[in-house]
């Protein structure tokens, strides 16, 4: 878990940690080093990566700024570093218009690679709610991803919840189509 004196949020600034974190491997291994410190072996075992790859790729994210050597151990006259999350949450900007959405092109892509047998839920729901409506939901969701955040056990297996609420662009129907 982070340690009390982790900040809250990393705000996502520079084009280079926004390349750090568009990219699928570097995400997984932050979802690994979530709860918990891990070493380059741990962390490639848990990806499944060699340990070049996963070197490179956390080498990437710590000159990002985005994790962090929080320990070392000699093991044989060997440093062992152990990485940890630079905060507790990593906030994104907003994509610009036509832009992909990083974090939900990550969800797709682990929600597609999940096992077809293991339980999952996943809903889609479209909505008309008032604009107070809408930020109510938005921060009850919140809300209820901050409650299971705390609740969270190192030693159980992970879970993913993601979830967007937006209002979709208006649809345009194409000139002489109108009735």
């Amino acid at each position: 878990m982070p340690t009390d004196d982790t900040p809250e949020t990393f705000h996502v600034t520079t084009d280079e940690q926004l390349r750090a974190v568009s990219n699928l491997t570097r995400h997984r291994i932050m979802a690994v080093l979530r709860f918990e410190p891990a070493t380059i072996t741990q962390i490639a075992e848990r990806v499944g990566l060699a340990k070049g790859s996963s070197s490179y790729h956390v080498r990437l994210l710590e000159r990002a700024g985005l994790v962090k050597v929080v320990r070392t151990r000699k093991v044989r006259g060997v440093t062992e570093r152990y990485y940890a999350m630079a905060a507790r949450a990593i906030v994104l900007p907003d994509p610009g218009e036509g832009a992909p959405d990083v974090l939900m092109r990550h969800a797709v892509v682990d929600l597609e690679a999940s096992p077809p047998d293991a339980e999952r839920h996943v809903r889609m729901a479209h909505l008309r709610l008032t604009d107070e409506q809408f930020a109510e939901l938005g921060a009850r969701l919140q809300a209820l991803a901050d409650e299971y955040r705390a609740l969270s056990d190192p030693a159980l297996p992970d879970v993913t919840l993601a979830f967007a609420l937006f209002r979709p662009a208006p649809v345009r129907q194409p000139e002489g189509d109108a009735e």
